[in-house]
């Protein structure tokens, strides 16, 4: 679906309300674990649904009531999400399970969904009508966990968008609890899935010890200036990379690091255009931290089926501003597989123990960019029930952090990565990524098309 140049279109909001536990649920205070409790997670991240109207539902103007209802039996499984968090020693978070609820709006929207077209995708620039800010609910403590906006489209289509706290959640998490969501919809009793807290297994050890590098941590001096890019006007664009792309990328590498993972291909690729395109002084050193889920077979830690809280670190490569601008790109390659080959047990342990230690530090943001690939917790993760779902994802990027989202252009499977950087070095962003996946620039590829970057592109508002 194109982006219409120009599009506005009236939302009217109901008051929002608290939801809460469609039963009594346990009044107690939950531990956050050590992983949660980080200082990097204490913000609001905001997410986007789009489902087509399925014509089974006979009444449309129910379905926010059937939703409201489904969150609110879902509520009683995961109950910590009506809660609030504090601060205990230490400013240690925990989770006063008071049963407050979460917050919920409904709404209706005179726009179908192929008016609002690509601007469902990130970065969104309808986000604000399909959540609102609700005054005094974005803070970290003692405010709402979890922000519901419920949107009936005219073509009978409905856009879900959601604001969560990240100290409770990460991506498989949240996808764990709308999933429950949907099953209420659809009737059952219980999820299938049951929630499992235990967030003690990703605790501290006693006693806490640091047994890895963690550059993603460092303490750092900032001795040079971003050419002001502190102060500087942020802009966001997405840009894709479907096969062309990926094949025109590999040109690039020695035939030892052909078989890379795109995940892998496309952080190398992006972390040196940033870097070149932020114009850098040659002496800095700058970092790439590449989130790494601890579930799965991958790693040891046994965490239960229904763990939904955050269970990654983000190991960081790291080099010198002027050998990663003038080196080949699988300089880049080889340093973010060395890093992420760092991501184990012990590593997660470490991570752990280190926010103990050191007071829960900030990660580090001086020459800092962070990616998280969100491929596996899109499209087709969520299902409500009610719909067909078109879209499901990050509804932008953040300043130092871009997420990896699967996305479908023309029939061709690719993955749409929003970046944000100053507005002074966008072009040039965008130009050295462009000579990256060149057919002009890169050798022996014939009929490659340059790289084609979805600049979305501002709709006015009401």
């Amino acid at each position: 679906m194109a982006l219409p140049c120009s599009l506005v279109f009236q939302v009217n909001r109901t008051q929002p309300q608290l939801i809460t536990p469609a039963r009594p649920t346990p009044r107690e205070t939950k531990m956050l674990s050590d992983i949660d409790d980080q200082q990097g997670l204490r913000f609001q991240i905001p997410l986007i649904a789009a489902f087509k109207n399925n014509p089974s539902m006979s009444n449309r103007k129910d379905l926010v009531q059937v939703i409201r209802e489904a969150i609110s039996r879902a509520l009683v499984y995961y109950y910590p999400l009506a809660g609030r968090l504090r601060e205990g020693p230490n400013r240690k978070l925990m989770v006063d399970c008071n049963g407050e609820g979460v917050l919920f709006i409904g709404a209706n929207a005179d726009v179908t969904l192929e008016e609002i077209g690509d601007a469902i995708l990130p970065p969104c620039p309808v986000l604000e009508d399909f959540l609102c800010n609700v005054p005094g609910s974005d803070g970290i403590l003692g405010c709402p966990l979890l922000l519901v906006q419920v949107t009936i489209l005219r073509c009978g289509g409905f856009i879900v968008a959601l604001r969560l706290n990240h100290t409770m959640c990460d991506g498989p998490g949240i996808i764990q609890f709308w999933n429950t969501v949907g099953e209420m919809v659809q009737g059952k009793s219980a999820p299938s899935i049951p929630p499992v807290w235990e967030r003690e297994v990703l605790n501290a050890r006693d006693p806490p010890r640091i047994t890895c590098t963690h550059h993603e941590y460092e303490e750092i001096i900032d001795e040079y200036s971003d050419k002001g890019s502190d102060a500087a006007v942020m802009v966001q664009k997405s840009f894709y990379f479907g096969p062309n792309e990926i094949r025109a990328l590999k040109k690039h590498l020695p035939p030892h690091l052909s078989n890379c993972s795109t995940f892998d291909l496309i952080t190398s690729c992006l972390w040196k255009c940033r870097t070149v395109a932020l114009e850098l002084n040659p002496e800095q050193v700058v970092r790439v931290s590449c989130i790494v889920n601890a579930r799965g077979k991958r790693n040891s830690l046994r965490l239960s089926l229904g763990y939904y809280g955050n269970a990654f670190a983000y190991p960081a490569a790291v080099s010198g501003v002027k050998q990663l601008c003038e080196s080949p790109l699988g300089y880049a390659l080889e340093l973010v597989m060395k890093a992420k080959n760092e991501m184990n047990e012990e590593y997660m342990r470490s991570v752990a123990d280190l926010m103990v230690i050191r007071g829960r530090p900030p990660y580090t943001l001086t020459g800092n960019f962070t990616v998280s690939d969100n491929r596996r917790t899109s499209i087709g993760d969520v299902n409500l029930g009610l719909g067909e779902l078109m879209f499901f994802g990050p509804a932008k990027a953040l300043k130092f952090l871009s997420f990896y989202i699967q996305h479908k252009k023309e029939k061709e499977d690719g993955i749409l990565v929003p970046v944000c950087l100053p507005s002074w070095s966008m072009a040039r962003f965008q130009q050295e990524l462009e000579k990256m996946t060149s057919s002009e620039i890169v050798g022996n590829i014939n009929n490659t098309k340059s790289a084609n970057i979805n600049v979305v592109r501002m709709i006015p508002r009401l």
